[in-house]
């Protein structure tokens, strides 16, 4: 052999040598790489306008790009929500914070109490809707009236706090399942009734009612400050995965951004979930829960996210009253504001 074959020779072997060892470095990296973890995320409700908001950072790859493979299903109802991430079912979840109290204060040894960790819904889109025809106008006229709600409703469950702030005596409930709520109304069975006010109004409109012929009284604007929907967490998750719940809220926070910027975009995230809904309908729906609930002048003086102790005390105080629980609410135990994004990530709202 001589001299310029045998150094072929040795560059040839040293080459195959060098691959070899990348290769092996990239098969053995590459796990690690691609490795996401896993979430299973419960919403409170069916795949409507508002939920745009978490579907929105999921299609958009937000939440891949924090390394979170976040599986969303669609909810029936606030309670539900709560029960099931803390059965471990699903990990997070979102859920009117009324609804996580009362299962605090009702459940004290539950080992795997969710907490909420952002706050979404700053106002409770909570209301009293009614037709002009009954003579209804202004919270005083419901005193004697027959009213109607599903009875895990969340206006109708704090109608006790909504009643004593306006002083209003001497109604009946009626019950019954969520989707004949409107159409009793219509009917006349009933003289009012509780629901999220942009769910109740849309449905009512769907029944051939016109948008001024319905009286909507709004809890917020008739003394009733609750919060509504937060994003809750498993115990048992956050304190395995603290990095993970940050990430996801930080996805979360560049989807809403999205949704703000482009709602009508943000309705193909739905539609991509659910085909037979009505578009239009669930911009609407969707555009109604940002001024109603996200974009309220509490939350810009809150800031995005965010919960104020002092409020935060006095709902804890009322739905106890209200809901009539077994314990008293701990209002620090159901709140958890240390995996919020920074301040700055959170300035969601647009310029005035």
């Amino acid at each position: 052999m001589t001299a310029p074959q045998a150094t072929r020779r040795r560059l040839i072997t040293l080459t195959t040598t060098l691959c070899s060892l990348a290769c092996a470095a990239l098969l053995t990296a590459q796990p690690v790489l691609a490795q996401e973890m896993p979430v299973k995320f419960q919403l409170d409700w069916r795949f409507e306008g508002p939920s745009a908001l978490f579907l929105v950072p999921a299609a958009k790859g937000h939440f891949k790009a924090e390394k979170l493979n976040v599986t969303i299903d669609a909810g029936n109802g606030s309670g539900a929500a709560v029960t099931r991430v803390a059965s471990g079912s699903y990990d997070m979840g979102f859920a009117d914070l009324a609804a996580l109290m009362e299962f605090h204060a009702n459940n004290p040894t539950a080992p795997n109490k969710p907490v909420a960790v952002m706050m979404v819904y700053n106002n409770t889109p909570a209301a009293v809707l009614a037709l002009k025809k009954s003579g209804i106008a202004k919270p005083a006229d419901l005193a004697g009236k027959k009213l109607g709600a599903p009875v895990f409703d969340a206006g109708r469950k704090a109608w006790p706090i909504f009643a004593k702030a306006n002083g209003i005596a001497n109604v009946t409930w009626t019950g019954m399942d969520p989707s004949l709520r409107e159409t009793m109304l219509v009917r006349g069975d009933i003289d009012a009734i509780t629901g999220f006010s942009f769910t109740s109004l849309l449905n009512l409109e769907a029944r051939g009612v016109k948008t001024e012929e319905i009286v909507v009284l709004p809890y917020p604007a008739h003394g009733v400050k609750l919060y509504g929907n937060a994003i809750i967490v498993g115990q048992d998750f956050l304190k395995k995965n603290p990095e993970a719940v940050k990430a996801f809220l930080r996805a979360f926070t560049k989807g809403v951004k999205d949704v703000i910027a482009d709602p009508k975009a943000a309705i193909a995230s739905v539609k991509e979930r659910d085909g037979i809904i009505n578009a239009d309908l669930e911009l609407r729906r969707l555009k109604l829960a940002m001024d109603a609930s996200v974009l309220t002048p509490d939350a810009r003086a809150e800031g995005f996210g965010e919960v104020k102790g002092p409020r935060l005390s006095l709902m804890a105080s009322q739905v106890s009253d209200a809901f009539a629980t077994k314990e008293r609410v701990n209002a620090e135990a159901v709140w958890s504001g240390g995996y919020l994004p920074t301040a700055a990530e959170r300035a969601i709202f647009p310029k005035k």
